[in-house]
């Protein structure tokens, strides 16, 4: 199996890294490579990527590992 690396970006997408596949509700191949961006602020025009509006929008969000 391919490895996968997901990271949360401070203030932006969650990076995607490794042999992607991103698919649609009805399992639809939306876009397939070697990385991909995902919207976690919402305000994407272009869902469920990444199109940079979470700087236009202000968007604020820093993912750590808990303590403990």
């Amino acid at each position: 199996m391919a490895d996968v690396k997901i990271q949360a970006l401070k203030n932006g997408p969650l990076l995607v890294k490794g042999s992607v596949e991103v698919l649609d509700s009805n399992g639809v191949l939306m876009q397939a490579g070697a990385q991909v961006a995902l919207c976690r602020c919402g305000h994407s025009n272009n869902k469920p990527f990444c199109d940079g509006m979470h700087g236009k929008a202000g968007f604020q969000s820093v993912c750590v590992k808990a303590a403990g």
